[in-house]
């Protein structure tokens, strides 16, 4: 909402990929905790154990987290044009291209999740309804479906990784060079000192950077691990959630359901104006209280005002 706004200072192009990117992590929340938490623990006989209504809500959850990071990276592109390539950037860098990229990257994304739809059996039939969804078996065994599932995970987060890394690496080895070129056009009573706004700046990005690539393999690396680990075993299930893989393998869906969260926070809490924003927007409600609580004293005062006013008058003219 803060950014939807538009008084954050930050380019038409760049508020749409964060407002983008937010409102795909808020589908990740609600389609990949919020739904499933709400159909095996707190409504276990609800319409959402359905085996439709859970196969659509997997497609969505599918969708939406390879959305968070596939626009991830193309908000991660967008910087790297602004910073690298100039000639670039008027073309690339506006609303426009970047309302193109968004709708195609998420279109895309959910199209090429549609065969998870089809991942799932029911689990159990209760009065003659079937209820509930389990993995098929034939998941990890059909050659359509291995290809499939493989493709699934170069594409996110493999190549992801390798993106990121890549954009991230080009950006930061310009601005050096950018950095030693400046350093290097200073003069010498002025090269030793640490005033120079454009040198910060180009710190706080490269920290940036540094932050969001290593924030994002971090919170992935334990969910690539298990995959990683199933695939050269060859077992895909395991008897019971006490078992180690079980434990790291849900640990990792924690983590990269948290790794849908933490970049465009990162993207938005560097800019000055947007925390400014945000404090306004956290003292909102006490402000509201403080003048409606001011305005009703006021209103008060101004209803009294007119009766001690009309009495005064009453008896002065009585009195002459």
């Amino acid at each position: 909402m803060i950014l939807i706004r538009g008084k954050c200072g930050i380019t038409k192009g760049a508020s749409l990929y964060l407002i983008s990117m937010a409102t795909a992590d808020l589908l990740v929340i609600l389609f990949g905790i919020i739904l499933n938490a709400l159909a095996s623990i707190y409504f276990p006989l609800s319409f959402l154990l359905q085996p439709a209504v859970c196969s659509v809500n997997a497609v969505l959850a599918y969708a939406a987290i390879d959305c968070s990071v596939w626009l991830t990276i193309t908000f991660t592109f967008d910087r790297f044009v602004v910073i690298c390539c100039h000639n670039l950037k008027a073309r690339y860098c506006s609303a426009r291209t970047a309302a193109a990229v968004v709708s195609t990257v998420s279109l895309l994304n959910i199209l090429r999740n549609i065969p998870f739809y089809f991942k799932y059996q029911p689990h159990d039939t209760l009065d003659g309804v079937p209820w509930g969804c389990n993995t098929r078996p034939e998941f990890f065994r059909l050659p359509g479906w291995v290809a499939f599932f493989w493709i699934h995970q170069l594409l996110n987060p493999l190549i992801p990784y390798l993106l990121i890394l890549l954009f991230n690496a080009l950006t930061v080895r310009h601005i050096v060079l950018a950095n030693r070129a400046r350093r290097g056009l200073r003069t010498p009573s002025n090269r030793d000192q640490r005033g120079d706004a454009e040198m910060v700046n180009r710190r706080k990005s490269i920290i940036l950077l540094f932050v969001v690539s290593g924030s994002f393999i971090l919170l992935w690396m334990p969910k690539i691990s298990v995959f990683l680990l199933m695939e050269i075993t060859n077992n895909h299930f395991y008897p019971s959630y006490d078992h180690p893989v079980m434990i790291a393998d849900i640990s990792g869906t924690l983590l990269f359901y948290l790794s849908s969260c933490t970049n465009t926070a990162l993207y938005a809490l560097t800019q000055s104006k947007f925390r400014e924003e945000l404090k306004r927007a956290l003292k909102y409600p006490f402000t509201l209280i403080r003048e409606s609580l001011h305005f009703s004293n006021k209103h008060k005062w101004i209803c009294s005002f007119p009766v001690v006013h009309r009495s005064v008058d009453i008896s002065w003219s009585q009195s002459i």
